[in-house]
């Protein structure tokens, strides 16, 4: 992925508003990146598949209600009893 300093990028914006179709562009300030340029379709691929999560003690009743009588159509039918519990103590494997 190229990388530019914010300086430069503004001194010359449209060569690096061209490149930004062949790849993102990282800009960068005092050596770190602020900022990245991507072009309007990558833009609209990302936000298409953008979600939210939020931990499940955030939903509503009304939320979990729906949730718990969802069912999904497969094969090799399953219930809550065959997810195993997690011990509340594990550490996320990332974290925000």
């Amino acid at each position: 992925m190229p990388s530019v300093p914010a300086s430069e990028f503004q001194k010359n914006f449209g060569e690096w508003h061209e490149k930004m179709h062949q790849a993102p562009i990282e800009i960068t300030k005092y050596g770190r990146p602020t900022a990245y340029l991507v072009s309007a379709e990558m833009f609209h691929q990302l936000w298409e598949r953008f979600r939210v999560s939020l931990p499940a003690g955030a939903l509503s009743e009304s939320e979990v209600s729906q949730i718990m009588e969802a069912r999904v159509e497969t094969d090799a039918p399953y219930n809550l009893d065959d997810i195993s519990e997690i011990d509340e103590s594990d550490e996320p494997l990332l974290k925000r």
